[in-house]
Parts: C-alpha cells; structure tokens; sequence
C-alpha cells in the first residue's frame, strides 16, 4: 500500500454519516441540528440545547418544563458516588474523578444493560443532571469544604456555579458560563466523540463509552487545552493591577521567545478549522463582559499579545479553548476543573452521537498497514 494511502489520524476521512452537527471550515461554521451555534448561544439556555442535541427540535414550552423538572430533579450527588470521590486521592486529577464517577454511575444505574432508545434517553439525562455535582464537589474538597446542596428553583447554569461557590452568582456571570456549556457541548467526530462511537458500535452501555470519552478529553491534545491555556498565563505571569499595555507587551515578547525554540503552545490551531474556530468570537465576547466584570484588564492584555504574537508569526488563530480557560479562571474555577467543565457540557454531544450510532449499526474496526518484521519462527 502507498504511503499517501495511510491517512494517520485518520484526517480528511469520512467515516459515517450524523444529523447532530455539522462544521463547515470553508465558512467557519458550526450548526447544531442546523441551527448555527452563535444563535443557540445568545436565544437559548443549555437546557433547551441539550433536548435539541438529543430530540433534533427545540422544545415547546411544555416540553422544557417537563424536561426541566426531570433535570432538577437528579441533580443531588450520590451518597456512594461521594464516598468514591472522597477515596480518591487529591492528588488525582478531576478528569479521573469524572471518569470513576461515570462508570459508578453507570453500574448503578437502574437501567444498566438496557440499550433501548428510551433508557439511554434517560440515562443520558441523568448524567447530564449529575456531573455538575461532581465536578463541584471535587474542587470544593480539595479546598477542605463540603457537598452545597443543588437548588431546584435556579437553572443548570445558576445552580452548576451555587454548587460550586456557595453563592448565587450575578446574571453576567450565569450567562458567560451558559455561553461556554453550550459552545462546548457538541463538535462532529472529534476524538472522544468517536471514541464513544466507537465503543458503542460494539454494543457497550452507554456510561462505557461516556467513561472512554472522558479519558480521549483528558489528553491536552483535546479538552485539556483550556487548562494548558491558564498555565502559559501562568508562566508569563498574571499581575493583578498591570495595565492591559503592559501585559500585552510581556505576553507578546512570551510568544516571540516560545516559538523561537519551537515551543508547543495550546489554544492555537484546530484539525478542523482552515480561518480560525467558529466558535471564538461569542466566547471571546463573554470573556470580554467577564473581564469587564471583574475588572482584570491584565487577563485580556495577556491573551491579546499572545493572540497578535502567533498571529503575525505563524498566521495561527485561537480555538475555544482559549478564552475559555480565562473565563473559567475569572469565575473562580481552578485550573484542574477547566476539563471536567467540558465534560459536564459534551455529555450532550456525546450521548446524541451514541444514540445515533445504534440507530444504524455497524462495528467500527478499520485496518491497518503491516509494516513489521517478515513471518519468522520461533528457533
């Protein structure tokens, strides 16, 4: 077989066909559904994202309120899932304790080995209504503080960051998180969304191929990049007070300096994308309004000299990732929780995609060009 027949990483190949999304890198779009991503994120709340992630419509306004209820109701963490949490080490990082947490989830789970469309609808959205409690609760036990109860009278985005903080945040702030879950909720065949496609095409449970999808999004290469972001910010060094000029200047001559010695730097680029990440320009505008907010001017002076620096260098535009790691990082969030966020937002994509899977089969097993040593006998 020809070299050029080997398409490592399997990039330009089409593998199946899907309804949930689609991206256009000629026109940098992204459309859910057919809806474009933008307009969901500034008209809708996650909620009604996630029903039309797995329904194809947006809800009426009765089915939101019974889709609402549903979603409130499962969101207190599970005595046994906290008691595994709390056997987990500190050390260890969030995206382990939401990829133990899943599979606990996942054995438990009533409905375990039922496969049908409707199960895996409600297992689905039970996941989707119990990862913010462990993503909250993990940071807040690694700071010595305890479980905050979920409150039904506020929406997922409001009560993601109340289970969190402990307190009820600001409509700005609920609102750029809002933006970020549904940014990050769905993107065509990306790597764990095919790991979980993967996986389900041997007929696993659902929760199996959602805890291989969390392991794929725990590689920097994929979801850990938003935390990579936070610590280049980190290595420039982020100088409260400094002016937007100044942080800029430091962050520019950074970026000059890493790519002179041919340093990695995450948050730039996307296998995708041919004109930058469709998805930049509403995340940048909600870190704008969080910088704003919390009167951090160094934070955009930082991001904007690494983003001319790359730029003009190599031409090379951000992706979500990017202000997305200093928009978690002004909300409070530490760094280690940037990934398990995008979790708690991809469980949509990805169970969507792994009910779509089932729905026309087929065993995902490609080939491979041997390239090892001849047939030989053992002496």
């Amino acid at each position: 077989m020809a070299e050029e027949d080997i398409k490592k990483g399997l990039a330009g190949v089409v593998v199946d066909y899907t309804s949930v999304s689609k991206v256009n890198s000629d026109t940098n779009s992204l459309l859910y559904r057919g809806y474009p991503v933008q307009e969901l994120a500034a008209r809708c709340s996650f909620e009604e994202v996630a029903y039309l992630l797995w329904n194809g419509e947006l809800p009426d306004q009765q089915q939101l309120a019974e889709f609402t209820a549903r979603e409130r109701a499962g969101r207190a963490l599970d005595p046994v899932v906290k008691q595994v949490i709390d056997a987990l080490p500190e050390s260890s990082h969030p995206m382990d304790v939401c990829r133990t947490a899943a599979s606990v989830m996942g054995a438990r789970h009533p409905l375990a080995e039922d496969s049908s469309r409707e199960a895996n609808m409600a297992k689905a959205t039970d996941l989707f209504s119990a990862m913010p409690a462990v993503v909250a609760y993990d940071q807040r036990r690694r700071h010595g503080q305890g479980v905050i109860e979920p409150r039904d009278d506020l929406g997922y985005s409001a009560n993601f960051l109340w289970m969190t903080f402990g307190e009820e945040q600001v409509p700005e702030v609920v609102e750029a998180f809002n933006v970020s879950m549904i940014l990050y909720a769905e993107h065509s065949f990306n790597a764990s969304t095919f790991t979980a496609r993967v996986i389900t095409s041997t007929l696993a449970d659902l929760h199996s191929a959602v805890t291989g999808a969390i392991g794929a999004l725990k590689g920097p290469l994929h979801g850990g990049a938003n935390e990579a972001v936070m610590h280049t910010f980190d290595e420039i060094g982020i100088r409260p007070q400094e002016s937007l000029e100044e942080a800029a200047a430091r962050a520019k001559a950074w970026m000059e300096d890493a790519l002179a010695s041919k340093k990695k730097v995450m948050g730039f680029g996307h296998r995708v994308y041919k004109h930058g990440d469709s998805r930049v320009p509403t995340m940048k505008a909600a870190l704008d309004k969080m910088v704003a907010h919390y009167g951090r001017p160094e934070l955009l002076g930082l991001y904007s000299g690494l983003e001319t620096a790359m730029d003009e260098a190599k031409g090379i535009k951000p992706n979500l990732d990017y202000p997305a790691g200093p928009t978690y990082h002004l909300m409070g969030f530490d760094t280690h929780t940037f990934t398990p966020l995008f979790v708690a937002s991809r469980i949509t994509g990805w169970t969507a995609h792994i009910m779509e899977q089932l729905d026309a089969n087929s065993l995902i097993r490609p080939l491979s060009e041997y390239v090892g040593p001849e047939e030989r006998h053992v002496p």
